[in-house]
């Protein structure tokens, strides 16, 4: 049998089954809240059959403020509540994330948050980067005690951690539709300790006999947004049709441990490694699963089921990109399609200021653009010309002495250089690398390989000596707009 708890951290430890929250955001979408105390109520039978752990953000509906009911009438101890912090795009300042904790500890009616875990829009726009080192001194300050990222790929996650920010889990989608997680996100997971947090496993109650053999739904408001969202990954992972036969095998399976299909899809995610828990959604004082949850710790599935479901699995399309990037680009596997019910616009990542030549310069802050004259990047017609670029925020070399995680950063720099300039990566024609130590060719190769897979511009690559002995790579680029 799955053990139903483990420890996600040292002194932290959960239910495998947490229970989330953002179905409070559905129900409350015509804008009437949902009664606190009744919710309260609801969340301490979960509590009480041992499924403690509660999962919520500062957009889910009033689930911050209903946890905070509970909290306050059922134990202060009697529960981990983890939150999120999803920022608009653009600048934020150091008092912002202040602001942002201590409306989250008012609503809890707390005095330190379990995890706080935060998502980043644009990963070119370099705020997300001063957001989380001000996060990690508000949790030596004492007001978070876990730190965790939410939506994060595997190329920004070893930034995070090889940049000395502590933080213990992931949140991603990971499901029987959407294996994005299995590949280098579980190896970047355990070389560095970080553990997933996994929703979206039983795909908005698609995963369920509730839809076996069932005609194919519109993607309509007849649906909740949890269901909008998960029929657009049933759509990229082969359609109707497909999914359809997953649930007949699931169904199979099901029955021979006399469980639900839920429980196996969800199962089959908790074994994965690195994986601490499942996010399970509950509408509180709607439809409760306890019993249903109950029985996911009821049995263990067996070689034969597993190797059943990898075969329904490995002929599914796999979902574009990586982990969170159906936040980040097209397509958007979101509840409308796009982001236009998350954020309003995409504010430029660094300044610009136009020459009397017709030239726009994009300046990105750094000591040494002033100190030897020069712009991060210039746009003249149009080309883009963007200088080398080191791994530098601010006083810090981001990705520590690790080459990859160095060159991601960069890559995130010179993108965000272009953006300012109206341009995209996709429209970059020539890279040049410099590296230090030739040892690092293949990790700085691969990392721009993972960049530039669909782009594949002219490079070149050369060993030279760079300044600054932090800096294990430098990286200048050129782009033409298309008119």
């Amino acid at each position: 049998m799955i053990s139903k708890y483990t420890e996600l951290a040292p002194g932290l430890t959960i239910c495998k089954a947490l229970t989330g929250l953002w179905q409070i955001a559905d129900l409350e979408r015509d804008g009437n809240k949902i009664d606190p105390i009744a919710a309260a109520k609801a969340m301490n039978e979960y509590a009480e059959a041992g499924f403690t752990t509660f999962d919520m953000a500062d957009h889910y509906g009033s689930a911050e403020e209903i946890s905070g009911v509970f909290r306050k009438t059922y134990g202060e101890n009697k529960a981990q509540l983890f939150t999120k912090w999803v920022p608009s795009p653009g600048n934020i300042t150091k008092s912002q994330v202040r602001d942002a904790v201590q409306l989250a500890l008012t609503r809890m009616q707390s005095e330190q948050l379990d995890l706080m875990q935060f998502h980043a829009w644009n990963y070119a726009h370099p705020s997300w980067v001063d957001c989380l080192f001000w996060l990690q001194e508000l949790k030596e300050e004492g007001l978070i005690k876990h730190l965790g990222l939410t939506n994060f790929d595997a190329a920004h996650l070893q930034i995070v951690v090889n940049s000395g920010i502590k933080v213990v889990s992931n949140q991603v989608c990971y499901s029987l539709l959407d294996q994005r997680a299995a590949g280098k996100m579980t190896q970047v997971c355990e070389k560095h300790g970080v553990k997933l947090l996994a929703f979206g496993t039983v795909a908005g109650g698609f995963l369920s006999e509730k839809w076996l053999n069932q005609p194919e739904p519109k993607l309509d408001e007849s649906l909740t947004w949890s269901q909008m969202k998960y029929k657009r990954f049933i759509d990229s992972a082969g359609g109707w049709q497909s999914f359809q036969t997953l649930l007949q095998t699931l169904d199979q399976i099901a029955k021979k441990h006399q469980v639900g299909i839920a429980n196996i899809a969800s199962s089959y995610i908790l074994n994965q490694p690195a994986v601490a828990g499942v996010i399970i959604g509950a509408r509180l004082g709607k439809s409760e699963h306890i019993q249903d949850n109950e029985a996911l710790f009821s049995f263990d599935l067996d070689e034969k089921d597993k190797q059943q479901i990898n075969a329904i699995i490995g002929g599914f399309k796999a979902i574009p990109g990586d982990c969170g990037d159906e936040y980040r680009k097209p397509p958007f596997l979101t509840a409308s399609g796009d982001l236009s019910h998350h954020v309003e616009s995409f504010p430029s990542p660094y300044p610009t200021v136009k020459g009397s030549d017709g030239r726009i310069k994009a300046l990105s802050g750094t000591v040494w653009e002033d100190l030897a004259g020069f712009s991060r990047a210039v746009r003249k017609g149009n080309r883009i010309l963007i200088s080398g670029t080191t791994a530098t925020h601010g006083p810090k070399a981001m990705g520590g002495n690790d080459p990859a995680a160095q060159t991601h950063f960069i890559i995130d720099k010179l993108e965000g250089a272009i953006q300012s300039l109206g341009g995209k990566l996709e429209q970059v024609v020539r890279t040049r690398i410099f590296i230090r130590n030739i040892a690092d060719w293949e990790a700085i190769a691969r990392a721009h390989g993972e960049r530039f897979a669909e782009i594949q511009p002219a490079n070149t690559m050369v060993k030279a000596e760079l300044i600054g002995e932090e800096y294990l790579v430098e990286i200048e680029a050129e782009a033409i707009i298309e008119k």
